[in-house]
């Protein structure tokens, strides 16, 4: 006997203990809720031959980002292959199980298509849809994010339990792809059904950050306060937000205040908390602020993420924090890792050859003082540093560094360049802008007066 799941499709499952747990399974995951892991442990406890429950499961560990997670990940596989052969399952599951596969034999953005492929056919599965969402926000595809809700929206409506779901991930697609004013619209449109989409709520406030209303997107998180109270580490990130809305605002104290209090609240080695905190010291060390020792312990767990070697975004931060944290040996090990995966045939190799390996030994040359090497190498990766993924707010301490870098080296026409290619696809300035532009200013000028032939000294014999 099969039961059907909250959106109507068939599972492969027989015990309604275990449907309600895999129920509450997913609404956690859409909602970025701590408890999903426990929901999860439910149900296989219950029904331990869920083939869906263990793909999903390995899904979830790979997109942690983790190097050890992918042994638990094949484990996962193993279970539901077995679990197939004893029970034939739905093709919407099998496509799961599928996916979970080409991740792990190196390419996810196969898991992607596989599951977009299985998408149309069965498009109200949210689950589904958030599992694309999330493989695709990894790999920094914000046309397939985009084009994969466009696809199947149309299926929802206010009666689907995660219409506001939906709308939340539209949000975020719509944001990362430009459209602001829409992104905004269904951010704030999803959370009237979904109040606890964190998603949704932290989509809006992108919006605020690239169009220049840092003001605004502290209000819109400080009104929302239980708008991820209930979230996993997520909840690290929407902190980080509101701290990047106060730095704008000249506020470094409180951004300061913020990483102690919340952002590094849980000293967590997990890479999106370790970017999140290394992207933030680093920008308040772009505007003068001593940071203090809070680089050494995200040093001390970057240093033993040094070999992970699975993520390209994470090995970036964790970068930082080596380089920054003075772990000489971690970032040689680190980079040596970088070297090597350049050379693999799977999608890893590829986003490290093409931006990881030149961004990395441009933060190692920044780091060293020697800036024009730095400019070159971090403008040479530059076009195509979205492959890293994570989000144009994420990737923006790149930028900001590779512009400092330009300014430090004596380049303000090239300085000049980016900064206004960067506030083009912003759609605002804003006060990091603001200031380099005047930086750029100071230069040009001072340029001109030691050019000023009138102002040459004169000597005579």
């Amino acid at each position: 006997m099969r039961l059907s799941d909250q959106f109507g499709y068939d599972l492969t499952l027989s015990d309604r203990d275990a449907l309600a747990a895999w129920n509450d399974t997913v609404r956690a995951f859409l909602a970025h809720g701590k408890t999903t892991p426990q929901h999860l442990e439910t149900c296989l406890g219950l029904a331990p031959d869920f083939a869906l429950g263990h793909a999903a499961r390995g899904l979830f560990c790979l997109l942690l980002g983790r190097r050890e997670l992918f042994a638990t990940a094949g484990e996962c596989l193993s279970i539901a292959r077995n679990s197939a052969r004893q029970t034939p399952l739905t093709t919407r599951e099998t496509a799961v199980v599928d996916a979970l596969d080409a991740w792990l034999q190196g390419f996810p953005s196969r898991s992607a298509d596989l599951l977009d492929a299985e998408l149309v056919k069965v498009p109200e599965d949210a689950l589904m849809m958030k599992l694309v969402h999330a493989i695709r926000f990894v790999l920094g595809d914000a046309a397939g994010m985009r084009q994969s809700i466009e696809r199947i929206q149309s299926a929802y409506n206010e009666n689907h339990p995660a219409y506001g779901y939906l709308l939340g991930c539209r949000a975020f697609s719509l944001e990362e792809t430009g459209d602001y004013r829409q992104a905004e619209a269904s951010g704030r449109r999803g959370l009237e059904f979904a109040r606890d989409d964190a998603w949704g709520l932290h989509a809006v406030a992108h919006v605020h950050d690239m169009t220049g209303r840092s003001e605004e997107g502290a209000g819109w998180l400080e009104n929302h306060p239980d708008g991820w109270a209930h979230c996993n580490n997520f909840g690290y990130h929407v902190w980080w937000h509101l701290a990047l809305m106060y730095l704008d605002q000249g506020n470094a104290d409180r951004a300061l205040a913020l990483y102690d209090t919340d952002i590094r609240k849980d000293k967590t080695d997990d890479y999106r908390d370790i970017s999140n905190a290394a992207s933030l010291l680093v920008r308040l060390e772009l505007e003068g602020v001593d940071t203090g020792s809070r680089w050494d312990e995200l040093a001390l767990l970057s240093d033993k993420r040094a070999e992970d070697g699975c993520n390209v975004f994470a090995d970036l931060h964790y970068l930082l924090a080596l380089l920054n944290g003075g772990r000489r040996m971690g970032a040689d090990r680190l980079l040596a890792g970088l070297k090597q995966r350049a050379q693999s045939e799977t999608d890893i190799g590829r986003i490290t050859a093409e931006t990881g390996l030149p961004t990395g030994l441009g933060l190692e040359q920044y780091r060293k003082g020697n800036y024009a090497s730095a400019f070159t190498l971090l403008t040479s990766a530059r076009d195509n540093l979205y492959l890293v993924g994570g989000s144009h707010a994420q990737r923006d301490v790149f930028e900001r560094i590779t512009i400092d870098a330009a300014l430090r080296a004596g380049l303000p026409d090239d300085a000049e360049r980016l900064i206004k290619d960067r506030t083009h696809k912003r759609g605002a300035l804003d006060r990091f802008a603001e200031q380099r532009l005047e930086t750029c200013e100071k230069m040009h000028r001072a340029q001109q007066v030691m050019e000023d032939e009138k102002l040459r000294a004169r000597f005579s014999v």
